[in-house]
């Protein structure tokens, strides 16, 4: 069987090869998957492809793929997957569940904190030899109130990181799996200091933080994303920060994301942009130059132990490939 890697780095095409498999003619791409930059002709026989997060698999791109039996994603989201196409012509999809909980969650902190302490503007300053005490006047943790939205995997361990830091903890979701308190959604919104988004994108909570939930929230408050950027709406976001109803954001994700990875060649293949993506990136650039706004380009899960993770579970699902008929782990049910 053939299977291609596209988004490949070095490191997990020297791993692959280093853990090749029997059965498993491995191909490796170093470009994203998307429909303004086609497959190479000569993987379009792949039976297995596997993507990271910059790859777009929708309907056009994966129409492709004559062959095509499994996509194994080397991430846990799989938002990126045309899923009504897979399950209509029986492909089936991995992804790579619980490699990074504690990675994010730390992250969740690490960039909080430098957020609010304004480490970055501190550092960037002594580098030019500017130490002014008053400009760098940060706000700290202690006895405030983290909302954690999404106590699965990795708002699970938000959890009890923010407990070490002496802060009180509510919770919003469906399962209650944590001794934080759980409230409504709403009342979250109107208790929490800081907010911490840790669920995944599904339509249910595509834009939950819209105009009005963002209308709604305590003023001041801090809110961090590590999950999805389409869970909020930029527009709203944008504006509650000039209007300083928004204190600080931390958003390792943002709105229409993908448009990063594109390298189109021609005008014309901007036509594949989602509605207002381009405004929506506009918005960001412009968030992206606030002091009060830390945006980092979704490497919340990067690190050594995490990545290493990542290329053994695609090993695993790999393997569930040649021996599908005797079970397999990982399965994106749909």
């Amino acid at each position: 069987m053939k299977i291609t890697f596209f988004d490949t780095l070095p490191h997990e095409e020297e791993f692959i090869k280093n853990h090749a498999i029997e059965g498993l003619e491995p191909v490796f791409v170093n470009e994203s998957l998307h429909s303004s930059l086609k497959a190479p002709e000569e993987v379009l026989d792949s039976d297995i492809i596997s993507v990271f997060i910059p790859s777009l698999l929708n309907r056009q791109t994966l129409q492709q793929f004559g062959n095509l039996k499994f996509i194994i994603l080397r991430s846990v989201g799989y938002s990126n997957v045309d899923l009504n196409y897979t399950k209509e012509n029986g492909i089936v999809v991995f992804n790579a569940p619980n490699y990074g909980d504690y990675t994010v969650a730390e992250y969740v902190f690490a960039s909080l904190l430098a957020l609010i302490r304004k480490v970055p503007q501190s550092n960037n300053a002594l580098r030019m030899g500017n130490i002014l005490l008053d400009k760098y006047i940060g706000v700290e943790l202690y006895s405030k109130t983290m909302g954690v939205i999404g106590t699965g995997a990795i708002g699970s361990k938000v959890v009890k990181i923010a407990k070490g830091f002496s802060m009180d903890v509510i919770a919003y979701d469906i399962n209650k799996n944590t001794d934080a308190e759980y409230v409504s959604l709403d009342e979250l919104c109107k208790r929490a200091d800081v907010i911490s988004i840790n669920t995944p994108l599904t339509p249910d909570t595509l834009r939950m933080f819209d105009r009005n939930r963002i209308n709604s929230l305590k003023k001041g408050v801090i809110i961090v994303n590590t999950a999805r950027g389409e869970i909020i709406d930029t527009d709203a976001l944008y504006d509650a920060i000039v209007e300083q109803r928004v204190g600080y954001a931390a958003l390792d994700v943002i709105e229409c994301e993908d448009i990063l990875w594109q390298k189109p060649t021609r005008a014309r293949d901007f036509n594949n942009v989602k509605n207002n993506c381009l405004k929506n990136f506009l918005i960001a650039n412009r968030l992206l130059k606030m002091d009060n706004v830390l945006i980092t380009p979704h490497t919340a899960y990067d690190t050594k132990e995490a990545t290493r993770r990542i290329l053994e579970i695609t090993l695993e699902n790999m393997k569930s490939c040649l021996n599908f008929d005797t079970g397999a782990k990982n399965q994106v049910l749909v």
